[in-house]
């Protein structure tokens, strides 16, 4: 065949793929193929395109060029147009679309490109036929596609219609679905087709809606990708050659029963969400793979891949990567138990992982041999290789090993960098230093670990069995990946060297909260955790919300107005959930009046009291407390004051300034405080300076270093704390 005879023919595919699509198209037929960002472009016979458009695994669009000229304004646009005769492409009567992109110093606007294109075709075949196509976006006769690049426009049919990641198999997807020509292509560099030659297994531990299993299948059956397609960009083409079509068409009908006859391979996914197996069911019936495919509910904690031959497989699986703030801590344990189920479950197994985070697949405990480079969408992500191999395990080791060695390194935790185990050392140093303080006063409740080492910039809080962590946002002038890879060193940490769970560690980012974010939730599960702080219980959440719920730091503040407030009428302003209310009521306070503007912090106020044996008798006022204040006219024997800094909620009339606003704030109190009564007053605003003009009106007395416990020792400037009384005169 002469290259007069060929046609242009250009394959569009997502950005990574090209080196894969260049070697699938040369295969395919495609000749004279080199490959560009996004594109492969070569020659063939119109069998070839139909050909890519039928089995192409990778491209998304099969593009035949029909032709190319300069483009150096919009008439130069339109009368190149003009120059195709559309008569041998388009019905008078037919539709269209139009996809242009690109642009150039005439034409900055792809809309006005796509409407200078339809105008031209529309006007010329109006002209030679007396009748005018029609725009059709969705299933139009023909789809023109137009690219413009330096000043020169190239002219496409789009053969494939739709992009051909669509195989029609996939009517149900989940909420992150990975595309179907990307599975293919993260399976093929996984070397899939020669494993599943040999009679390898398949299996994806959270398979979702079983795309990498239907892929795999149709690879491995042999069948071609848009099989079950049943529109194409030539059905409506004047130029469509039917007779090509339907014999590339029965060929690939012919090879699929061949493939589909043969024994099946052992293909079976697991998924922990029950809404989403009889969906991916369902699609793998359409893909008519349903005596391949088989998935199954179960969690990753319980997977263990069993073929019926003992035949080695190929683990393949996309687990999460995240996007929100406090997802580290979780998705750093999903990778871990991922690795820790290889290691034991997969031994002599290959193994692809598919992420946007390769720095949690360095956590896994095992070593990768090779890694890919990809795009999901514009997520840049990689493909992990890895041998499930003795050899390859990086895990901790016990002191002594015996010839059970390999299995307990399996189920060993993944080996933590020098760092983390620098870190792990850290913790454990101060929790010995804590040890005893800790029984003697019977303290459940601590930090153990605040910013101790400046690399490591994170608060510990223990709550019993559970782990509170807060990340504080790295200066700018930290690399964001170094900040990120200690975070992970610091969680892998925390578990191992606490001797606790993994699900039991909750990890937030501790950054300056402004307007309303100071406010917001943080998470929806809505668990309370009971924990004991001295003689009353409270409630704890660690997930939803900046903060738990409990200032740890303010402990000797909440029991020193335990051992003060007996008979005593006790006021507690911006209660919060009401910790330093429930040890006044325990304490034996005559009365207690709690005041907060937010709805969420009394309804867990009321709780605390609650789950203590306290009544209603307990007064909750929902009120912005400088307002409430300025009309109260009650008396008050005991009264604490812990403002925010700063705080401008939709509710309040004026934004409240603690600086700013303390006098107010502080005389106001004062005027309620009985004659003998005190106030304690206490913030943690690190530049907070009381105003002199307070000490000629009041007795007061600073008592920080009274109120900071051995837990906070190594951070005294946590809050600064004042007890005020009226003046003896």
């Amino acid at each position: 065949m002469t290259t007069e005879n060929l046609l242009e023919i250009h394959l569009s595919c997502p950005k990574s793929l090209e080196e894969l699509l260049l070697a699938e198209a040369q295969e395919l037929g495609l000749q004279n193929a080199r490959q560009r960002p996004a594109l492969v472009s070569g020659q063939g016979t119109l069998e070839t395109a139909y050909r890519l458009c039928l089995w192409s695994r990778l491209a998304n669009r099969v593009l035949l060029v029909l032709t190319r000229f300069p483009v150096r304004s919009a008439d130069e646009l339109y009368a190149g147009i003009q120059t195709i005769d559309w008569r041998d492409h388009l019905d008078s009567k037919g539709t269209l679309a139009i996809d242009f992109s690109g642009t150039s110093k005439a034409i900055d606007n792809t809309h006005f490109g796509a409407l200078k294109v339809k105008d031209a075709i529309v006007d010329a075949l109006r002209d030679r036929m007396g009748n005018r196509p029609s725009v059709e976006k969705r299933n139009p006769d023909i789809r023109v596609n137009v690219h413009l690049r330096r000043d020169e426009a190239t002219v496409s049919l789009d053969l494939s219609g739709t992009s051909l990641h669509q195989r029609g198999y996939r009517l149900q997807q989940g909420a992150a679905p990975l595309k179907e020509n990307l599975a293919a292509a993260i399976l093929l560099r996984a070397n899939w087709p020669e494993l599943a030659r040999q009679g390898y297994a398949l299996s994806d531990p959270m398979c979702g809606m079983g795309t990498f299993l239907i892929e795999g299948a149709l690879m491995a059956a042999d069948v071609a990708p848009g099989l079950k397609r049943e529109y194409w960009g030539f059905n409506g083409w004047q130029s469509h050659v039917p007779s090509i079509w339907s014999r590339l068409l029965e060929e690939a009908q012919q090879r699929a029963e061949k493939g589909l006859q043969q024994e099946p391979l052992w293909i079976r996914g697991y998924e922990a969400d029950p809404r989403l197996i009889q969906p991916a069911r369902n699609n793998i019936a359409r893909a008519g793979l349903a005596d391949w495919v088989k998935v199954y509910q179960g969690e990753l904690a319980t997977f263990a891949p069993s073929p019926d031959k003992g035949q080695p497989g190929l683990l393949i699986c996309n687990p999460p990567y995240g996007e929100r703030l406090g997802d580290e801590a979780s998705l750093l344990y999903l990778y871990q138990h991922l690795g820790e189920r290889m290691r034991s479950q997969c031994l002599g197994w290959q193994a692809g992982v598919f992420t946007g985070a390769p720095q949690l697949g360095r956590r896994m405990g095992i070593r990768s041999h090779k890694q890919y480079a990809f795009f999901n969408g514009a997520i840049p992500c990689r493909l992990l290789m890895f041998d499930v191999q003795e050899q390859s395990f990086v895990t901790a080791r016990e002191p002594q090993q015996d010839n059970n060695a390999p299995a307990q390194q399996a189920e060993a935790p993944a080996l933590l960098s020098a760092g983390g185990q620098m870190f792990a050392n850290r913790l454990q140093k101060n929790r010995r230093q804590l040890n005893r303080w800790l029984r003697q006063n019977d303290i459940h409740c601590y930090r153990l670990y605040d910013a101790d080492m400046p690399e490591y910039a994170v608060a510990v809080d223990v709550y019993g069995e559970h782990v509170h962590v807060q990340e504080y946002a790295a200066p700018k002038s930290v690399d964001a990946d170094k900040a990120q890879a200690r975070l992970l060193d610091a969680l892998a940490a925390i578990p191992q060297a606490l001797d606790i769970p993994r699900e039991n560690v909750q990890v937030k980012r501790r950054e300056r909260q402004t307007g309303l974010r100071q406010y917001e939730r943080q998470a929806e599960q809505g668990e309370f955790l009971e924990v004991r702080e001295g003689q009353v219980k409270l409630l704890v959440n660690l997930t939803d919300y900046l903060d738990t719920g409990l200032f740890l730091d303010h402990r000797p503040m909440r029991l020193r107005i335990a051992s003060e407030a007996r008979g005593k009428r006790f006021l507690n302003l911006f209660c919060y959930t009401g910790a330093a209310t429930v040890h006044a009521a325990a304490g034996g306070a005559r009365t207690t009046t709690s005041v907060d503007l937010s709805k969420t912090y009394l309804d867990w106020a009321r709780r605390n009291l609650a789950l203590n044996g306290f009544s209603e008798k307990n007064q909750l006022v929902q009120a912005d407390v400088m307002q409430w204040l300025a009309k109260e006219q009650g008396e008050y024997d005991l009264v604490f004051i812990d403002p925010p800094t700063f705080s401008n909620s939709k509710r309040m009339q004026d934004v409240f300034d603690v600086q700013r606003d303390q006098r107010t704030l502080i005389n106001e109190a004062m005027r309620l405080l009985a004659k003998d009564g005190t106030l304690y007053f206490s913030n943690n605003f690190r530049k907070f300076e009381l105003e002199p003009e307070l000490a000629e009106l009041y007795d007061i007395e600073e008592i920080s270093a009274q109120t900071i416990d051995q837990d906070f020792a190594r951070n005294p400037k946590i809050h600064r704390a004042w007890r005020i009384r009226h003046s003896a005169t």
